[in-house]
């Protein structure tokens, strides 16, 4: 399975993908964006099976490249690991199609317990 992580910040790019390993995910090809529009780019050139995205990123935000997707027809699994997690984006998400939220600072178990579903 590829997963793409997509966050503006390259050191929790690192700690997301050092999380997923530690996960028991680490046999899975990890590929990184530093924002939405180049992740879009990435996903047009080689689709991943997973995007691990954050919500606030300059250039295309995590939601709008979840709303881009859609608009698209892309299917892609898609789920927000992101510092801010109020009710409110939480059900903005789910509503655009995200299937999990995790919140900064997350933990091995975080990851576990969303992905489990998502992953098999």
């Amino acid at each position: 399975m590829k997963i793409l992580i997509v966050d503006d910040s390259r050191a929790m790019r690192m700690i997301v993908m050092r999380t997923l390993r530690q996960a028991g995910f680490a046999d899975h090809k990890l590929a990184e964006a530093a924002n939405g529009a180049e992740a879009l780019k990435s996903i047009e050139s080689e689709p991943p099976d997973l995007v691990l995205c954050d919500w606030n990123m300059p250039e295309m935000s995590g939601i709008e490249l979840l709303g881009r997707l859609r608009a698209e027809g892309r299917g892609v699994k898609f789920g927000f690991v992101t510092s801010e997690g109020n009710p409110e984006m939480k059900t903005t998400a789910r509503d655009a199609g995200a299937l999990f939220f995790v919140t900064k600072p997350f933990s091995v178990e975080a990851f576990q317990d969303a992905l489990a579903s998502v992953i098999s």
